[in-house]
């Protein structure tokens, strides 16, 4: 009996309905933490509807290798690479750079699309644009590329640096950045390092938001790789990256990362949170990449206290000076507050409370003055030693010779 005509509309649509209920799990964007053992593999990869070959091409394992600086003296071109909004204020780029004719600066504005550099989207934070102007910028880039939040002045830049980012970028080695391809601008171990973040733990950490999503991340992101069992460096997303590094990875590897930050359906800000602790593995290949603090400041900003303990007396100096300064505080309070009884005519309320000696505070302030003299002549002193290119060579552990630059 031949099959009735009426009914083949009827017969094809519910064989469309199969198909789509069949694939459907494939081209899903909806993403969910789930529990993934560190150092596991998991088949059932969701690729937002990218094909499985395109993305084998695009994550093809990278060899990484050191960089060649140039010949001592020659310069380096860089590029600031800022990620910015409408209301964050970036006049000091200008202010203290219009001068550097070897920095240049690409400033983008995440919120507003009429901005002469914008991301196509704003989310991610810093993520979308830094992907961006990598991707639009590809075939074009300086020699070296800085990557920077707005700010001038933030708790997350160097302490011996006073927290200045034009200071950070005056004083980074050009040369070690080279060498090293990819560079973390911070030097501090904490927070990041030396272990961080746990894929695959799936208790909530007020500390780590992101971190119950990192595994299925990770997934996402590089298909081919085992989930790591720890990922760490320095926070927090600021960082230096040579051309030679940023072209090791082909074009299509950063335009696949956009495109996950785009389709998934992680918030602006735990998608931005999630790329603070893989950039690592982006560009030097690590999961783990936590280099010695005193050799971060010495090779990457020529401060060099001559090696890890005499950095380490340093800092020591340093959190006895701030406990110092901490107890010379809490007597000013009591003083204070008694002063304040004694002014207002309650002096009676004092009967049970000791009036606080003024030799403790000429003690303190005296300990404090000598540490803080301390401390500034051994950190000018680092800063002279660091001028010094063989110096930095040999706090850092690497060859050197003579005619070598820094």
């Amino acid at each position: 009996m031949p099959f009735p005509k009426k009914l083949i509309p009827f017969a094809s649509l519910l064989t469309a309905t199969f198909l789509l209920l069949l694939v459907k799990p494939f081209l899903s964007t909806r993403w969910e933490p789930i529990e993934l053992g560190a150092g596991q593999w998991h088949n059932d990869i969701q690729l937002y509807g990218a094909k499985w070959k395109t993305m084998q091409e695009t994550q093809k394992p990278i060899s990484f290798r050191p960089g060649i600086v140039k010949p001592f003296p020659a310069k380096y071109s860089k590029m600031l690479v800022i990620s910015s909004t409408k209301q964050e204020d970036v006049n000091w780029i200008k202010e203290n750079f219009k001068n550097h004719t070897s920095i240049q600066s690409t400033i983008y504005t995440a919120d507003d699309p009429k901005a002469e550099y914008h991301p196509p989207k704003n989310k991610g934070h810093e993520v979308m644009i830094y992907l961006s102007y990598i991707i639009e910028n590809y075939n074009n880039l300086s020699d070296v590329n800085i990557f920077l939040h707005s700010h001038q002045m933030t708790w997350h830049n160097n302490e011996l640096l006073d927290l200045d980012a034009v200071q950070m970028i005056s004083r980074l080695s050009s040369e070690r950045v080279i060498r090293e391809g990819y560079m973390n601008l911070r030097c501090h171990w904490h927070p990041g390092c030396p272990d961080w973040m746990h894929p695959g733990i799936v208790e909530e950490d007020d500390d780590k938001q992101e971190q119950t999503i990192m595994a299925r991340a990770w997934l996402e992101l590089f298909p081919l790789e085992p989930i790591p069992k720890v990922l760490a460096q320095p926070c927090c997303a600021q960082f230096a990256v040579s051309k030679e590094r940023i072209r090791t990875l082909p074009l299509a590897r950063y335009i696949s990362y956009r495109d996950w930050l785009l389709r998934t359906e992680i918030s602006d800000y735990i998608s931005g949170r999630v790329w603070e602790y893989i950039w690592q593995f982006v560009f030097a290949g690590q999961t783990t990449l936590c280099p010695k603090e005193h050799i971060c400041y010495c090779d990457g900003y020529g401060i060099c206290f001559g090696g890890e303990l005499e950095y380490q007396a340093y800092w020591e100096n340093q959190t006895e000076k701030d406990d110092l300064s901490i107890q010379l505080e809490d007597w000013n309070v009591r003083n204070g507050e008694m002063q304040i009884l004694i002014d207002e005519g309650r002096g009676d309320e004092m009967e049970n409370s000791e009036k606080p000696d003024s030799a403790i505070k000429e003690k303190l302030e005296r300990e404090i003055d000598e540490i803080q003299r301390w401390l500034e002549i051994t950190k000018e002193e680092a800063m002279k030693r660091g001028d010094v290119a063989l110096n930095r060579a040999k706090e850092a552990g690497r060859e050197w010779k003579d005619g070598d630059g820094f």
